[in-house]
């Protein structure tokens, strides 16, 4: 019988019961591009960050046409994936049939079903992946809760999130408000709620 997840996988989460963060292309392409990896290797801290093999793809095609998103390649922070077992690639074929449209959306169906398997956190900013997560009970942390988070556990300020935000504007990341707007959007939307300069 195929075990569930593969040995490396299930060994590190297991040994070290680090949660799982499954991330989607476009957060690690920008902050790769805007040069933000590190903020988010910190903001990342002890859980494992994964990869699946259609990301790796993505990032791959990428960075032949803008070198900086090699940096997300080479990140020893993050563990590529491969989609192999049977139950992955049942998952991906449910996610992809959901949303892969000719060559788009791919990353998020591989992040999805690597998520849905290995019981981790989807980090998808893409409102067709988080709608999907959502709907399959995937667990979702799009790329501003994560750092809203940050914030609030005292690892980042809000000014240097609310900059980090607009280099990721400039850089075309739809984000859900103008450059200088992160703070406001935050407070509006009580991702700050119990932070003490909330």
């Amino acid at each position: 019988m195929e075990p569930r997840l593969s040995d490396e996988v299930d060994a590190l989460a297991e040994e070290s019961h680090r949660e799982v963060l499954v991330f989607d292309t476009s957060p690690l392409a920008h902050f790769a591009r805007q040069n933000w990896l590190g903020v988010l290797k910190a903001v990342v801290g002890p859980r494992l960050a994964l990869v699946p093999d259609v990301v790796v793809d993505e990032l791959q095609q990428m960075s032949a046409r803008d070198s900086r998103v090699r940096a997300a390649l080479e990140a020893d922070w993050i563990e590529h994936r491969e989609l192999q077992t049977s139950e992955e690639i049942v998952a991906f074929a449910k996610f992809a049939a959901l949303l892969v449209k000719g060559e788009r959306n791919k990353g998020e169906a591989g992040v999805l079903a690597l998520a849905s398997v290995v019981g981790g956190i989807a980090v998808v900013d893409d409102g067709a992946g988080r709608r999907a997560a959502r709907e399959n009970g995937i667990f979702l942390k799009p790329t501003l809760s994560l750092l809203s988070d940050a914030i609030r556990q005292d690892l980042l300020t809000v000014k240097l999130v609310s900059v980090l935000a607009d280099d990721l504007l400039v850089s075309q990341y739809r984000l859900p408000f103008p450059v200088g707007g992160f703070e406001s959007w935050a407070n509006e939307n009580g991702l700050f709620d119990g932070h003490p300069n909330s």
